[in-house]
């Protein structure tokens, strides 16, 4: 190992212990990583932020699907909204890129209010965001089964994304049914959004999908240590009598699980950041606070049901000590790391890291 790959490793493990923060005390995000470490075998931010700066360059789509759409009251919780926002901005600052957010019609517009808080311009027209500077869209996705392999291929037909990354959206299990994390049936509610997501994964396009239970796109791809250890995954677990559990079936490239999906997002954008050595992609945290506020007041709630911002019933006050950390850890290694060059070489020598 080389002193950078070194030091490389180690951002993204601070990263990593960030976003599994576990304040519930429960376990859940401590299971999900331990799976989703040994699938990648490196720490997940790093490894996802690569993927994408391997992929993504000036100018390219990337498309975002999101919108966790929730009972009683049938509308979307924040969280994956919220850093897919944030994410869309982050995107344009490190690549240039054209970000497009794919989720239900219930959210466009606290989508379109929120951008602006993110400092971008959106538009619904995908031509229109490829030709604009500072660009973001949204897209609106059928929750009607029979129309989303149509709109899928329309999709493909307006541009080819380099990536597709899915924060927090809703995934079927392998009998077709979508739940929410009481086992609960929930599919008419939800965006079919996986069949852009199969569609993309079969023309190859590089994916990345954040979640934080197992019933959100792409957590398929460590579907045994999921069935096996996080309650409700398994098939006869879920309580609406499908049979099926309420694991999502589809898989992924790179994984990252987290406490809350948008904690395991805004890892990611520290991550970027450090590979671009530009603190400025991950957001601080005033604008964090920002888009909390607004998405509240869009309509979007917490998962308890709460009309006050909050993220998987964590407030704002934790959130932004969360992006807080990410960014003082970062920002840390992208100034001072070189002071400490002679404990690398130390450190090296001693092989514990081999």
């Amino acid at each position: 190992m080389q002193r950078d790959e070194l030091e490389r490793q180690n951002i993204g493990e601070n990263l990593d212990m960030l976003m599994t923060l576990d304040p519930r005390g429960y376990g859940v995000c401590r299971i999900l990583y331990a799976g989703s470490r040994a699938f990648a075998g490196e720490p997940l931010t790093m490894r996802a932020a690569a993927h994408l700066c391997r992929f993504v360059h000036e100018g390219d789509l990337v498309y975002i699907l999101t919108g966790f759409v929730l009972l009683p009251h049938k509308v979307p919780e924040m969280d994956g909204m919220v850093s897919s926002l944030l994410l869309c901005r982050a995107l344009v600052l490190a690549f240039g890129a054209k970000p497009v957010i794919v989720c239900p019609q219930d959210c466009v517009e606290a989508v379109k209010k929120c951008a602006s808080v993110v400092g971008l311009h959106i538009y619904e027209e995908i031509e229109t965001v490829r030709a604009l500077p500072m660009s973001m869209g949204v897209c609106a996705f059928t929750k009607d089964a029979s129309l989303a392999k149509a709109q899928a291929g329309q999709m493909l037909e307006a541009g080819l994304p380099a990536a597709a990354i899915a924060i927090e959206a809703p995934g079927a299990n392998d009998a077709g049914v979508y739940h929410n994390a009481a086992g609960q049936d929930v599919t008419a509610l939800e965006a079919k959004s996986d069949a852009l997501w199969a569609a993309l994964r079969a023309r190859g396009v590089p994916t990345v999908a954040i979640g934080d239970l197992g019933n959100e796109i792409g957590m398929g791809a460590i579907a045994d240590h999921i069935r096996a250890y996080v309650p409700y995954t398994a098939h006869g677990e879920c309580a609406c009598g499908c049979g099926h559990g309420i694991l999502a079936a589809s898989s992924t490239d790179c994984i990252i699980t987290a406490t809350c999906s948008d904690w395991g997002c805004y890892g990611l954008m520290a991550a970027l950041a450090y590979l671009k050595r530009d603190i400025d992609i991950l957001h601080g945290e005033e604008m964090e606070a920002e888009v909390m506020r607004v998405a509240a007041r869009s309509g979007m709630i917490d998962m308890t049901g709460s009309l006050l911002p909050g993220i998987d019933g964590f407030d704002t006050r934790m959130n932004t000590a969360i992006v807080s950390l990410m960014r003082q850890c970062t920002a840390y290694a992208l100034r001072f790391s070189h002071n400490s060059d002679r404990w690398f070489t130390s450190v090296l020598q001693k092989r514990f890291f081999e």
